[in-house]
C-alpha cells in the first residue's frame, strides 16, 4: 500500500510526529482503535461519530470507525486506509459508504467506493475504470479518488478522479510538454458502474486559467512522477442546474451547468463574480455544500482551511455564506471556531450542517485529529480528539444517526479463573442491544443451554465474572430487553 502521508511541498502535506495514537484493546476481538478523548459541554444533536483515522506509525485501527459520545467504539470496519465514511440515502434507505484504497504522495488516491446495508453486508461496489495515466505508469483496478463519494438524489454516485496529463505550462513559466494533474469528476450508475456524466477541469481552461492557481509550479514539479496540481478538486455538490465544484488551489467554487460550462465563480480572495460583504474570505478550502437553493441564490457552506504547510492565512473555520445572484454579492452568515482552541489545519477537513432547524454544525479538522460540534449560536457543545496533532488525520468526520444489526455473530472470550471464569462479550457494529445473557452449554454443539447470568451492556465490550459455572462451555446472547438479536458461538475454557 502506498504511504498516506504527504510531501512537504504539496497542498495536503502533513508534518508527522513519531507517535500516532493511544489505542483501546479488547479481550473479545482483536481491535486497536484510537482512543477518542471527549469533551461534551452542551446538548448535542443525536448520532454517532464517523471517522477514518490514519497515522504515520500506527497500523492497527486504520479503518472506518464509529464512536458514541462517550468515546466508546461502536464499529470498526476492515483494516485499510479509508475516507468519506458516512451515512447516505440510497433508494430511500440508509446505507454506509466509504472510499478505500491507496493514497498517492501528493494528496489524491486510487480506490473503490463501498456501500453497505444496515447489516454491514456490501450491497454495491463502485469502481471507475478507463484510460487513466498514473505517476508511475501502473494500471489500477479502480481510479475513484478519495476526495468525493457522494450519492445523489438520482441514486447515482459522484466520485472525483485525478489523471496525469501532459500539457503546455508556458503560461505559468513552465515548458510546453510538462506533466500536470487534470481534476475530474464522474457520475456513475451504482448497480452497473456505468459512467453517466464526466467533467474535466482542463477541458475548461479558458474559464479556469492555470494562471489563477495559488499553487506554484515549483522547480521539482511537472514530471510524470511529480505532476503539477493546479486545481486540486475536492468536493462536488449537485445543484438545481448542474454541479458546484470546489477547486482548492484556486480558492474557488465553480457553479457548472449540465454541459459542464462555468456559470459563475465564487472566490475566497476577491469574490470573483460576487462582491464580498462582511468576512466572506476563504482559502485552501474543502467540502463546499449547497443549501436552500432558489433561482435568486443559495447558501454555501465550506471548511475554510486557510492554511497549507507553507502558507498560513488565519485559523481554520467553518463558514456559511449567502450568495445573492441578483445583487451579485456573497455575504458571510457565520464563521465557526472555538475561541479556546484555535486550530490551523493544513489539509483536509469538513463542515456538516446537522440540522437546518437548530443550525447545529459538525466540523472535522482534517490534518488535526479533532472534531467539534457547534450549536446555532456558535458555541462549541462537543469536542473530541483521536490522536496527536499533525500525527493523525481523518480526511473528513461526521455525526450521523445509524441503526444496525450485523450479519455476523457476537464475539466471546472466556478466561478461566481459580473460582470460575471471566466472560468478555462484544458485537462489532451492533447498535440496538442493551443486555447480555450468559449460558452454560453442555457441549460445543449443545442447543439446550442453561442461563447462568445477565449483564447490562457497557460500552463496546462487556464483561462478567462467573463463579462455579456448571460446565466448561459458555455461550452469550445479545438482547434488547427480552428480544434476542444475536447469539455467539459456544466457547470452551
Amino acid at each position: 500500500m502506498a504511504p498516506w502521508w504527504y510531501t512537504a511541498g504539496s497542498a495536503l502535506a502533513l508534518s508527522l510526529q513519531a507517535t500516532a495514537w493511544d489505542y483501546s484493546t479488547y479481550k473479545s476481538i482483536q481491535f486497536q482503535p484510537p482512543k477518542l478523548e471527549v469533551n461534551k459541554t452542551g446538548t448535542t444533536d443525536p448520532g454517532y461519530i464517523f471517522l477514518g483515522p490514519r497515522g504515520a506509525v500506527q497500523d492497527a485501527g486504520i479503518a472506518a470507525l464509529i464512536y458514541d459520545d462517550a468515546g466508546d467504539l461502536v464499529y470498526e470496519g476492515p483494516e485499510g486506509v479509508t475516507a468519506n465514511f458516512m451515512v447516505q440515502k440510497l433508494f430511500g434507505k440508509d446505507v454506509l459508504t466509504f472510499w478505500a484504497g491507496d493514497m498517492m504522495s501528493i494528496g489524491y488516491g486510487y480506490g473503490t467506493v463501498h456501500i453497505l446495508d444496515d447489516t454491514y453486508k456490501e450491497i454495491y461496489t463502485v469502481q471507475l475504470t478507463g484510460h487513466f495515466v498514473t505517476p508511475d505508469g501502473s494500471t489500477k483496478d479502480s481510479y475513484c479518488d478519495m476526495h468525493e463519494s457522494l450519492i445523489t438524489s438520482r441514486n447515482t454516485l459522484i466520485c472525483t478522479a485525478y489523471n496525469v496529463t501532459q500539457h503546455d505550462l508556458t503560461s505559468i513559466n513552465g515548458t510546453s510538454s510538462q506533466w500536470m494533474l487534470d481534476s475530474q469528476f464522474y457520475e456513475i450508475d451504482i448497480p452497473t458502474n456505468k459512467v453517466l456524466h464526466s467533467w474535466s477541469a482542463l477541458d475548461h481552461e479558458a474559464e479556469i486559467p492555470l494562471t489563477t492557481s495559488h499553487q506554484g509550479l515549483g522547480k521539482n514539479a511537472g514530471t510524470q512522477d511529480a505532476p503539477y496540481d493546479a486545481y486540486h478538486i475536492n468536493s462536488i455538490a449537485t445543484t438545481n442546474h448542474g454541479y458546484l465544484v470546489s477547486l482548492r488551489h484556486m480558492w474557488s467554487g465553480y457553479y457548472l451547468s449540465q454541459n459542464g460550462s462555468v456559470l459563475w465563480q465564487v472566490n475566497g480572495e476577491d469574490g470573483a463574480d460576487f462582491k464580498q460583504v462582511g468576512n466572506a474570505e476563504f482559502s485552501w478550502q474543502h467540502d463546499m455544500r449547497v443549501y436552500n437553493e432558489t433561482d435568486n441564490g443559495l447558501v454555501l457552506n465550506l471548511f475554510n482551511n486557510a492554511n497549507t504547510p507553507t502558507d498560513e492565512q488565519t485559523e481554520s473555520t467553518g463558514i456559511s455564506m449567502a450568495i445573492d445572484l441578483n445583487d451579485k454579492t456573497v455575504t458571510n452568515l457565520r464563521s465557526l471556531a472555538d475561541p479556546n482552541d484555535p486550530i490551523h489545519s493544513v489539509s483536509q477537513g469538513s463542515y456538516q450542517l446537522l440540522s437546518e432547524v437548530d443550525s447545529h454544525a459538525f466540523l472535522a479538522y482534517g490534518s488535526i485529529s479533532k472534531v467539534k460540534e457547534f450549536d446555532g449560536d456558535g458555541n462549541m457543545v462537543f469536542g473530541a480528539q483521536f490522536g496527536d496533532d499533525n500525527a493523525v488525520a481523518s480526511y473528513r468526520g461526521y455525526r450521523h444517526q445509524w441503526t444496525a444489526t450485523p450479519f455476523w455473530k457476537p464475539s466471546l472470550f472466556v478466561n478461566s479463573t481459580s473460582t470460575g471464569a471471566t466472560v468478555y462479550m462484544s458485537w462489532n457494529g451492533a447498535t440496538e442491544y442493551d443486555n447480555w445473557v450468559i449460558y452454560a452449554a453442555s457441549s460445543a454443539t449443545s442447543t439446550n443451554n442453561t442461563q447462568i447470568a445477565t449483564v447490562k451492556r457497557t460500552g463496546f465490550e462487556s464483561s462478567a465474572t462467573i463463579t462455579d459455572p456448571p460446565t466448561s462451555f459458555i455461550q452469550v446472547v445479545a438482547r434488547k430487553g427480552t428480544t434476542v438479536l444475536g447469539t455467539s458461538e459456544i466457547v470452551s475454557f
